[in-house]
């Protein structure tokens, strides 16, 4: 009864395995995650499958004394006194975490995203739309200037025609007496 539940629990492992690795390629092939990301989890994969291969090997009696893959199987990645460098590279916020709550947490983070940019997409909105009003505003100035411009060149002009008509009337009067 031990020997058929051993090998069930190798078989769904086995099982498991595939379907994480599947979930990893599709994950990578519709971009969820990077191809960085998805490298470093390929290569978790791989660890779990020697794994695997290991705990069949003991079963079976085969390979190394069964302590010794014990030991390398429950020391965290450990195979052999060579650590793996997948496992100290990764993050104290998705250490320990499963592909689910992974998902969860970029979720979440991609939601904080589109709530900042959401954000500032308002902000430049308004922006532009200050922008745009100035721009208004500017032009109605411009054209109240060019106005007082053009009613001060005629105003100059007329003063100009004035102060010769009381030259001309000066002379005619200075002329005359």
């Amino acid at each position: 009864q031990v020997n058929v539940a051993i090998r069930s629990s190798l078989q769904s492992l086995r099982e498991k395995i595939e379907q994480l690795r599947e979930l990893l390629l599709r994950a990578v092939s519709t971009r969820q995650i990077t191809q960085l990301e998805g490298d470093r989890r390929q290569n978790l994969v791989d660890d779990l499958l020697t794994r695997h291969k290991q705990l069949e090997a003991s079963y079976r009696n085969e390979g190394p004394e069964p302590d010794v893959t014990r030991s390398s199987l429950m020391a965290g990645g450990a195979k052999r006194g060579v650590t793996n460098p997948w496992l100290l590279e990764e993050s104290e916020e998705t250490r320990g975490l499963g592909f689910d709550e992974l998902r969860k947490q970029q979720r979440r983070i991609i939601e904080e995203q589109d709530a900042g940019l959401d954000a500032l997409s308002s902000i430049i909105s308004r922006q532009k739309q200050m922008g745009q009003e100035i721009g208004n505003e500017l032009d109605e100035q411009n054209e109240i200037i060019d106005d007082l411009t053009n009613l001060v060149e005629n105003t100059d002009d007329r003063l100009r025609n004035q102060t010769r008509h009381v030259k001309m009337v000066d002379k005619k009067s200075t002329s005359c007496g």
